[in-house]
């Protein structure tokens, strides 16, 4: 068949139309400078996680925890985790939640952090994730101090950046963790159990199972500060007596029950979250 010039042209101005097109919805990720210095006002990206390859996350950066810890990751979880339930595939890493028997468990998921890869002292951290939507699932991001290790929860202190209710998918809160020295515990049943003081905040989101977000907490030398979608929603003061003026990992694991996860359904599906990229300013 024969095609005029015009059509040539057409086909020509199409095809170049829709590479463009689908070049401007994918915008490169952010490029960071070797030895980046942050201005001092959480403005300048020092380090990010754009997840932007395929398979496991970066071994150099990640820790991906297995089984189901002590007393279910002290809060009484019913899943256990497993390096086969993440992925990193198409631009963000997934943590896939499913109903299937493993070592004596009735669920699995997936649970990692950056304690040997990446911590930080103060700054502006971004998150851009998509919750899953079923109830009895408790997604959290996350933060615990470096000192975890050696002197242990919640002295080491922790802080939630996100936690999504097992029972209300729309309820989004943010909290903040340390020990109170009083001697009393908080968790009778944790064998390293010890009390703390706990501030938190929430707000409710109609969309957090559907569409991505960005989670963000702004941290300084004189206060905590969360934010959803740039919308602050908590602030706490902090001081010399608190553990937060040291550096802090990140992690993210989807729990399944537990004492923010509660009732499970009978018939619970698979479900997942996704992370886009995280993303620290300083």
């Amino acid at each position: 068949m024969k095609t005029s010039t015009y059509q040539l042209f057409a086909l020509t101005a199409f095809f170049l139309f829709s590479c463009s097109d689908d070049n401007s919805s994918a915008p490169a990720p952010p490029t960071i400078p070797d030895n980046a210095q942050g201005s001092g006002n959480n403005d300048v990206l020092v380090w990010s996680e754009e997840f932007d390859y395929e398979g496991l996350p970066d071994s150099d950066t990640w820790v991906i925890e297995t089984g189901n810890g002590d007393w279910g990751w002290g809060n009484g979880e019913s899943q256990y985790y497993l390096e086969d339930n993440i992925n990193v595939s198409n631009g963000t890493l997934k943590i896939h939640v499913k109903k299937e028997n493993q070592s004596g468990f009735q669920y699995t998921s997936a649970r990692l952090k950056t304690q040997y890869g990446y911590s930080f002292k103060y700054g502006r951290v971004d998150v851009r994730a998509k919750l899953p939507s079923n109830q009895g699932t408790w997604p959290a991001i996350w933060m615990l101090g470096n000192s975890h290790s050696s002197i242990g929860w919640p002295r080491c202190g922790e802080v939630d950046i996100m936690e999504q209710t097992g029972a209300n998918k729309n309820k989004i809160l943010a909290t903040a963790h340390w020990h109170n020295g009083n001697g009393t515990s908080s968790y009778p049943n944790r064998s390293n159990a010890s009390s703390e003081n706990i501030q938190a905040g929430e707000i409710t989101i109609q969309n957090a199972s559907t569409q991505f977000h960005t989670y963000s907490i702004d941290w300084t030398d004189t206060r905590i500060k969360m934010l959803l979608d740039d919308v602050e929603y908590f602030s706490m003061p902090t001081n010399s007596t608190q553990p937060f003026d040291k550096k802090f990992f990140f992690l993210l694991n989807v729990a399944v029950g537990g004492t923010l996860g509660g009732d499970i359904p009978f018939n619970f599906p698979d479900d997942v979250m996704e992370i886009d990229y995280i993303r620290v300013y300083q």
